[in-house]
């Protein structure tokens, strides 16, 4: 039996948020009323005396799974870099090149003392898939990641900062989501990227706490079952104030945000071309605290 809230039966392992309201995110916190067989999002039923609520059974799992594989075909994203899921080594090359481009070659450094027995380097007989795999290569030349790690081992000082390096090995269990490919236009935007690396940068910044990777991975899904749906420009970032940033291709339209911000974040347009949107006017009513609410890396504070 499901505890009773007073907003509704509440799963909090599989709810998005208490309060979520949008039709598309509670349908993967479903639950079934065994009296008439009906399924119900269970964050937004109220609950009446005598309830007898199916929580889980084969029936359940497999109706959750597929509002997931739907909300997935609506985020358009990576979670990790093409560059580290395919590098033989495991070595974050996304966040060394992010530090390359931040001027923090010491962390750099350490970062890939972690993987390579330096002085050697595995990029030296390396064919380099990394450099292939580079999204920078779809747009107009591939970043060289070897020359920088060789440029960066071959630093002489580095000071000593210790950090903590995520488990790299644990990815192949882990849901994966692609963004797709760039349009033209896209294609032309993101030209205009002059990082020192020339690296877009198109790690996920929320995959850490990402909820919709959670639930996907805890579901068994690995890669998205269905095409993607959204036609949101890719890696489109809007700056809202301070640290946080809005990217509205990632956006799954749970409306958290909106219902959670008062001036803020709005919907625009109904149906399938509902879209979440954050008026520039509106930019400055919102808080940090509000990122802590977005299942996916849609919202999201600058590291």
């Amino acid at each position: 039996m499901v505890a009773a809230r007073r907003k509704g039966l509440f799963i909090p392992s599989l709810c998005f948020a208490e309060g979520a309201v949008h039709k598309a995110s509670c349908m993967v916190c479903v639950v079934k009323y065994t009296t008439n067989g009906q399924i119900l999002p269970s964050c937004t039923t109220y609950p009446e005396e005598g309830m007898q609520i199916e929580t889980e059974s084969e029936e359940i799992r497999t109706i959750r799974k597929l509002s997931l594989e739907l909300l997935l075909s609506d985020h358009r994203a990576d979670c990790e870099a093409p560059c580290v899921l395919v590098c033989p080594e495991g070595l974050d090359v996304e966040k060394v090149l992010k530090y390359y481009d931040l001027a923090q070659y010491a962390d750099a450094y350490r970062l890939i003392s972690k993987t390579f027995a330096l002085p050697e380097i595995g990029c030296d007989t390396c064919k380099a898939p990394c450099e292939k795999a580079c999204r920078r290569g779809t747009v107009d030349c591939a970043v060289s990641i070897r020359a920088i790690i060789k440029e960066v081992v071959g630093m002489d000082e580095h000071a000593s900062k210790e950090f903590t390096q995520r488990e790299v090995g644990a990815l192949s269990n882990q849901f994966q989501s692609k963004l797709g490919r760039f349009t033209a236009s896209e294609r032309e935007r993101l030209k205009s990227i002059t990082t020192p690396s020339r690296c877009l940068h198109c790690a996920c910044e929320g995959m850490e706490k990402c909820k919709l990777r959670m639930l996907a991975t805890s579901a068994g899904i690995k890669r998205p079952r269905y095409a993607l749906s959204s036609k949101l420009p890719a890696m489109l970032k809007q700056h809202v104030n301070g640290r946080i940033w809005f990217e509205q291709a990632k956006c799954i339209k749970c409306g958290l945000c909106v219902y959670n911000s008062q001036n803020g974040f709005t919907f625009n347009d109904r149906g399938f071309g509902m879209q979440v949107v954050l008026p520039g006017e509106n930019a400055s009513h919102i808080n940090e605290t509000l990122t802590k609410l977005c299942p996916t890396g849609a919202l999201y504070l600058q590291k």
